[in-house]
């Protein structure tokens, strides 16, 4: 268990990488702003940090971390809050990213928890998780264990993140007009590694 001690004394030495160091990397940022090419919707989940993963420097990738690494489809509706859709749209309208890949990863815990469906009542969780049902149903359909049954529906996500992110008519034109690509990524907690998910 990480302490608040710990936490500060890493920013300490942030601090002296980036503004005693190596003061230029953020005095650019702060000059000529953030222009990331890339990115990432990657799960919250503490284990799996994309800038720790991919081994990128400030200003290198624009990341959305959520439960699951789920993207809602498009809705065309501004009365209520949608956190993910507005943080996609400004990287792509504004920030004018070139990729955006789908990060998923080995024993998510949203994915765990949706394929468990104990119904216990997480009002917040389940109506997130709800976006992968489609996923969930398909995998079920398979008859695995549990454990391999998450590990298909995990990687499934990631194909309904990815059609979701299509729906999204700002992302449909640029890919459209060849300046976006969509990725799909599964890390393996356990060996490290990176498998690519076609849609």
């Amino acid at each position: 268990m990480v302490s608040i001690k710990t936490l500060l004394n890493g920013h300490n030495q942030f601090h002296q990488k980036y503004f005693e160091l190596e003061p230029l990397t953020f005095k650019k940022l702060v000059k000529d702003g953030q222009s990331p090419k890339t990115l990432v919707i990657a799960c919250s989940d503490s284990r799996v940090d994309p800038s720790i993963l991919f081994n990128s420097e400030p200003g290198d990738i624009f990341v959305i971390r959520n439960v699951a690494n789920l993207v809602p489809p498009f809705e065309d509706d501004t009365s209520t809050c949608h956190g993910t859709s507005a943080a996609i749209e400004y990287a792509v309208k504004y920030l004018k990213v070139e990729n955006i890949i789908i990060l998923g990863h080995s024993h998510c815990g949203g994915i765990k928890a949706l394929i468990k469906d104990d119904g216990n009542d997480h009002t917040f969780i389940d109506n997130w998780l709800y976006i992968a049902e489609d996923a969930k149903n398909k995998t079920l359909e398979s008859n695995e264990n549990f454990e391999d049954c998450c590990t298909t529906c995990e990687k499934m996500a990631i194909k309904t993140s990815l059609k979701n992110l299509r729906s999204f008519p700002f992302v449909e034109k640029e890919i459209n007009a060849g300046n976006l690509e969509l990725h799909g990524w599964y890390f393996s907690l356990e060996t490290g590694l990176i498998e690519h998910i076609l849609d």
